[in-house]
């Protein structure tokens, strides 16, 4: 079995006539019949099924051409990377589910400006953001800091060798959607909001208080609903008059224009900033997306 053999047939299939592959790939018709003939005599079964109306693709045919695929797609990276020395520049960003870090992240797409890249942004968990810094996953982690986790989290950023370096400070305010019966007060207590379904997104198998997203991790709501998923978190705190703490930043374009942010009577300080490797320059994909954090500086409430 060949690299040529897996081509001609993946022509084939994709052309649907061995008279039309053979076109596009400069061959005669016999010839191509021959290697394709070669090749299912090797394999023990037939790709193709040939009649007067041309070529039907078998089920085993199927299956092979799905690994035919993988190999060429493989082999072209291969040689793209080693023989024809294209490179990509490649990028990735985790985070905690700040709709602002994901529009910062869009916004630096837009300003790279170079033909090949391979970008990645995970929104997720707060010890995945931590562990992909740390294995070499993401360039950058975004998460905060604050009095009650910052003890635990800095001595876990010391050890695996890990800076944190703060953007912004800002208040904690209550994140609700805009027909909420609170919705319209300009400040609310965590007694008002007792009443209510309070948001949280899922920290896995660690989730020690440490590791929340939100703040006031520690205190004793009477109603908490946990999630992994930021769509579904906005359904369940508009089918349900639900809410959760946030640090003010508002991103309608991700989020909508339905859902505000209210100042919180019990207000705490969060110090929102990015992880990276200690030492470590950022590249320059790594310095525009940074930039682009600090533009929301102007934006804390």
């Amino acid at each position: 079995m060949t690299l040529q053999q897996l081509k001609y047939a993946i022509s084939i299939a994709d052309y649907g006539s061995i008279n039309e592959a053979a076109k596009h790939l400069f061959v005669s018709q016999p010839s191509l019949s021959e290697t394709m003939k070669e090749l299912e005599n090797e394999i023990g079964f037939d790709v193709f099924l040939r009649s007067n109306r041309g070529i039907v693709i078998t089920p085993e045919g199927e299956e092979f051409l799905g690994y035919a695929r993988e190999v060429v797609d493989r082999y072209g990276l291969l040689r793209a990377k080693y023989i024809d020395k294209v490179t990509k520049e490649k990028f990735s960003v985790s985070t905690q589910h700040y709709t602002f870090a994901v529009k910062a992240f869009v916004e630096t797409v837009k300003q790279v400006g170079i033909d090949r890249y391979e970008f990645a942004l995970h929104e997720t968990m707060t010890a995945d953001v931590i562990d992909n810094v740390k294995n070499f996953k993401s360039e950058i982690g975004v998460l905060y800091l604050n009095d009650f986790n910052e003890k635990v989290l800095t001595k876990l950023f010391k050890e695996y060798g890990l800076e944190f370096v703060e953007l912004f400070t800002c208040d904690t305010y209550v994140y609700l959607w805009s027909g909420h019966p609170l919705a319209k007060k300009p400040v609310i207590s965590m007694r008002e909001l007792d009443d209510y379904p309070c948001l949280a997104f899922e920290q896995g198998k660690n989730n020690a208080v440490y590791f929340a997203e939100e703040m006031k991790s520690n205190y004793e709501y009477k109603r908490l609903i946990k999630g992994n998923d930021r769509a579904t978190l906005l359904n369940l705190m508009k089918g349900l008059n639900a809410y959760t703490l946030c640090s003010g930043i508002i991103c309608e374009e991700l989020n909508g224009s339905e859902y505000l942010a209210v100042s919180l009577y019990e207000s705490e300080k969060m110090r929102i900033g990015y992880l990276k490797r200690k030492g470590a320059k950022l590249s320059h994909t790594g310095e525009l997306y940074v930039k682009e954090l600090r533009r929301y500086k102007d934006q804390v409430m």
